[in-house]
């Protein structure tokens, strides 16, 4: 085969190189992906077989946080507000006062909405609320 001839069925050492190296960052992002893949499953594993022991149904279980999630939102906001602090921050500062006291985020969160509530600074939100209560703009 004449080398000047245009024939690009031969890698050179540097098209080879690239090639492997090509093959070795897709053969790392696939094993990744399976291991991001086997974390998924071990944790969809996880909360279906808590749904099943605590025969409590996965609507129901979904229904019951979705119901507690204004109140602690609004509470978070109180902290966000008192503490200067961002909202990742307000639903730590949240979650360590009410393993602290031993009282659930949301049962915390409704005291605390309840107490500002009390002063005439800020409107509750009542536990089981999932719905802007505002009214529509037409």
């Amino acid at each position: 085969m004449d080398v000047g001839s245009g024939d690009s069925t031969r890698l050179g050492a540097e098209d080879w190189e690239a090639s492997r190296r090509e093959s070795r960052a897709l053969r790392q992002r696939s094993q990744q992906a399976r291991a991001r893949a086997r974390l998924t499953r071990h944790k969809v594993r996880v909360v279906r077989s808590h749904l099943q022991t605590s025969g409590e149904p996965a609507f129901a279980w979904l229904q019951a946080k979705v119901g507690t999630m204004p109140v602690i939102e609004q509470a978070k906001g109180i902290v966000m507000v008192q503490q200067g602090c961002g909202p990742e921050e307000a639903f730590d500062v949240l979650r360590r006062m009410s393993q602290h006291a031993n009282v659930k985020v949301h049962v915390l969160a409704a005291q605390i909405v309840e107490h500002i509530a009390a002063t005439g600074n800020v409107t509750p939100i009542p536990l089981g609320t999932n719905r802007d209560k505002r009214p529509q703009a037409r």
